[in-house]
């Protein structure tokens, strides 16, 4: 498994594990992969307690962080912001606000939930957190929903960060690789959270193809040391994973939510605009039905979707209303069962990942036998 983007990233195994939680970020890297740290949820304020921590953990070893560019233009949530959100979709809001008797919200959960935050994307935030990030030893600067601003891009370098570019279609290749990134993410439709709709296993060949000597994670549905395995067969280098830290006992999770993902089948999961504005794979819940019922009106754009989803949904996480409760999760969601610690749950990576790898060169040898 140990290979050139093991040597580049300063890391023992390629196994990259997205988490908008340090503890679980903190736990892979020090297993050996690399953990990256979703941003969305955090003000500049509290991503640097987060980086100051990462840092003071793992003592040198190497992390990164993930950010989301070009996904709209919000420069605040007040008043004025919300104009271009429709009266009509107001309305509709403000129905299922009484349908599901959803109270207001407290207005504090945004940092307790990350709800808001996660909902509302802005390359104003995006640019702020930057500035954070900078004076932080990142190793790898992941930029999602397009690639990274060539200012940015600079910086990053300058500072000897890789720069890795999620994509959802092969034609997204050319892009990044104009833009510089040293690493792409080939995210499958089967992908928790933003992804386009191609499988993992038709999408990956054509990536590897069209990256050339970049480079190739494959990512989507990936919570098994066979599928490392699998992904690697195709050209991949190395696996971003997600979904399966979110059960993880370091994971600071919702409990309602974790239980509900380990009661979750792949089925459980839809791509849907509904939350954001831009498809994205979430847990099927009672909100995400609600929008895709015949009389709702069609999502807006990022980031006027998630404005005008945040204040309600904030409000039925104060509440703890399970049924309106949920969390972006791929189809892997099938595959976890079970709670494990990190450190646990990577040890089976890799053990999984070595018997899939022997059962393969058994079946070649033996085919090569019969020759």
């Amino acid at each position: 498994m140990f290979n050139d983007l093991c040597v580049r990233a300063g890391i023992r195994y390629p196994i990259f594990a997205f988490s908008h939680c340090r503890d679980v970020v903190a736990a892979v890297s020090m297993a050996g992969g690399m953990g990256v740290l979703g941003t969305t949820r955090y003000t500049p304020e509290q991503l640097e307690r987060e980086l100051s921590w990462l840092d003071a953990k793992l003592d040198g070893r190497p992390y990164g962080v993930d950010l989301i560019f070009g996904a709209g233009t919000k420069e605040s949530s007040n008043a004025e912001a919300l104009d271009p959100i429709p009266e009509g979709h107001r309305r509709f809001v403000e129905s299922l606000r009484q349908r599901f008797g959803i109270p207001e919200s407290k207005g504090n959960s945004v940092e307790q939930f990350g709800v808001g935050r996660n909902l509302v994307m802005s390359s104003q935030h995006a640019r702020e957190i930057t500035e954070v990030i900078m004076r932080h030893p990142v190793r790898l600067l992941a930029s999602a929903l397009g690639p990274a601003p060539d200012d940015i891009a600079e910086q990053a370098r300058s500072r000897g960060m890789l720069i890795a570019g999620l994509i959802g279609r092969v034609e997204h290749v050319r892009r990044h690789l104009a833009s510089g990134s040293d690493l792409i993410v080939a995210t499958g439709s089967e992908a928790g959270g933003h992804c386009g709709d191609i499988g993992v296993l038709a999408l990956v060949p054509q990536v590897v193809a069209a990256a050339g000597s970049i480079p190739v994670l494959a990512a989507g549905g990936i919570a098994t040391g066979s599928q490392i395995a699998a992904c690697m067969a195709l050209g991949a280098q190395g696996v971003w994973t997600g979904s399966m830290w979110l059960t993880t006992q370091e994971s600071d999770l919702h409990p309602v939510v974790k239980r509900k993902l380990l009661e979750s089948g792949s089925h459980d999961t839809i791509r849907s605009s509904a939350m954001t504005g831009k498809p994205s794979r979430q847990l099927l819940n009672a909100w995400i039905r609600a929008w895709h019922e015949p009389d709702a009106p069609a999502p807006l754009p990022a980031p006027w979707q998630g404005m005008l989803n945040e204040g309600s949904l904030i409000g039925a996480y104060e509440r703890g209303m399970e049924d309106l409760m949920g969390t972006p999760v791929g189809q892997g969601v099938g595959l976890i069962r079970d709670t494990e610690d990190v450190r646990g749950a990577f040890r089976r990576l890799l053990e999984e990942y070595g018997t899939a790898v022997e059962r393969s060169y058994g079946i070649y040898s033996r085919s090569l036998e019969s020759d």
